[in-house]
C-alpha cells in the first residue's frame, strides 16, 4: 500500500481537527456527559472508522480494508480493558465527575502523540530487522498467558509507577481540583499544580504501558504504518465518550481478560509463523524462510478476533446476571 504525503497530511489535519471541537466544546463548559451524549459521540466514532475502513476498500482494495477493520476491533478491545484502570485512577485521587472529560480527554491527546511515536519506531524496526516478529510474538504470547494468569484482578491491582510518585513528592500540589484547571495561583501568588496534573501524568504513563501490549498486535496484523496508526486513532478517540457510556457495564465484563488473552495469543502465534515464513536468522533452519509455516489470511484473523469478542461478551453478561439472580434469592431467603 502506497500512501502518499498528501494523504497522510489531510489524514492528520482532520484528526487535529475533530480533537480541537472535541477539546472545545469539553473546555465551554466541563460536565459529566449524559448517556444520550455518549451514545450520540461514540456511535459518530465508530460511524467514522467505518467510513475510513469503507474509503480504503473502494480506494485501496479489500486488503487494507480488512487489515485496518481487524487492526481497529484489536485496538478498541484492548482500550475497552484500559478503561478499567481508568477508572481506578479516577477513583485513587478523587477526580469529580464533572472533570473527569477533561482528564480522559488531554490523556487521550498524550496517548495519541505517544504512540505515534512507538509507531515510528516500530515500523523502522520492521522494515530493517524481521526477526522483530519474534520479540513481538514471544511478548504477545506471554502477556496472553498474564491476562490468563491474574484474571480480574489485573484491573484492580493499580499501583503508581515511579513517575508518579516522584511528582507527587517534587511538584507542589494544591488540596483541591479547583476549576478543573492544571495550575492555580499558590498562597504567595506563585503558580502551583493542582491534582488534575497527577491524574494526567498518571492516565499517560499508564497508557504507554498499554501501548507496549497494543503496538505489537496491531504490528501482527498489518505492518503499513498508516494503517497502523489509523487503527489506533480510532479506537482512541472514542474512548472518553465509552468511559461514560458503559459505566458501570465494564464490571459486567468479568470473561473480558481472557478474550483478551485469547485474542493476543492468536496474534503472538500469527508473527511467529509470519517470521519463520521471512526467517533469516543464520541459526535457524540455516537462514532460509520456513517453508511449512502457514500463512493466516486476514479474513481468518478478523473472524478469530470479532468471534472472541462476541462469545466472551455474552457469556460475561449472562454470568453477572446469573450471579445477580443467585444474589436476590439469597437476599430473600434471608429476609424469611
Amino acid at each position: 500500500m502506497n500512501v502518499s504525503t498528501h494523504t497522510w497530511i489531510a489524514t492528520l489535519v482532520v484528526i487535529t481537527a475533530v480533537l480541537l471541537v472535541d477539546l472545545v466544546i469539553i473546555g465551554r463548559r466541563p460536565h459529566e456527559p449524559s448517556l444520550r451524549e455518549s451514545t450520540f459521540w461514540v456511535s459518530l466514532y465508530v460511524g467514522l472508522a467505518v467510513l475510513f475502513g469503507l474509503g480504503l476498500w473502494l480506494f485501496a482494495g479489500g486488503q487494507p480494508a480488512g487489515e485496518f477493520f481487524t487492526g481497529w476491533l484489536t485496538e478498541y478491545s484492548l482500550s475497552v480493558d484500559n478503561l478499567f484502570v481508568f477508572m481506578i485512577i479516577m477513583a485513587r485521587f478523587g477526580v469529580p465527575r464533572r472533570f473527569q472529560q477533561k482528564a480522559l480527554m488531554i490523556g487521550i491527546v498524550l496517548a495519541l502523540l505517544m504512540r505515534g511515536a512507538f509507531i515510528a519506531a516500530g515500523a523502522a524496526l520492521v522494515s530493517q530487522f524481521s526477526w522483530v516478529f519474534y520479540l513481538f510474538g514471544a511478548f504477545l504470547i506471554y502477556t496472553a498467558i498474564k491476562f490468563v494468569w491474574q484474571g480480574e484482578e489485573d484491573g484492580e491491582d493499580f499501583r503508581e509507577n515511579v513517575v508518579i510518585r516522584w511528582s507527587r513528592r517534587a511538584l507542589p500540589i494544591s488540596r483541591g481540583f479547583d476549576s478543573g484547571h492544571l495550575t492555580v495561583k499558590g498562597p504567595k501568588g506563585r503558580r502551583i499544580f493542582t491534582p488534575m496534573f497527577i491524574v494526567m501524568i498518571a492516565l499517560g504513563t499508564t497508557d504507554l504501558i498499554f501501548a507496549l501490549d497494543s503496538i505489537p498486535a496491531i504490528f501482527g496484523i498489518t505492518q503499513e504504518p498508516y494503517l497502523v496508526f489509523s487503527a489506533n486513532v480510532f479506537a482512541l478517540m472514542g474512548l472518553r465518550q465509552l468511559f461514560f457510556l458503559l459505566g458501570g457495564l465494564l464490571e459486567r465484563l468479568v470473561y473480558l481478560p481472557i478474550g483478551l488473552a485469547v485474542i493476543l495469543g492468536f496474534i503472538g502465534v500469527k508473527l511467529v509463523l509470519d517470521a519463520l515464513a521471512k526467517n533469516n536468522l543464520p541459526f535457524l533452519n540455516r537462514g532460509n524462510p520456513v517453508g511449512w509455516a502457514p500463512h493466516v489470511p486476514i479474513w481468518l484473523s478478523l473472524s478469530v478476533i470479532m468471534g472472541t469478542l462476541a462469545i466472551t461478551t455474552a457469556l460475561s453478561l449472562l454470568k453477572t446476571a446469573r450471579d445477580r439472580r443467585a444474589a436476590r434469592r439469597q437476599q430473600v431467603t434471608a429476609a424469611r
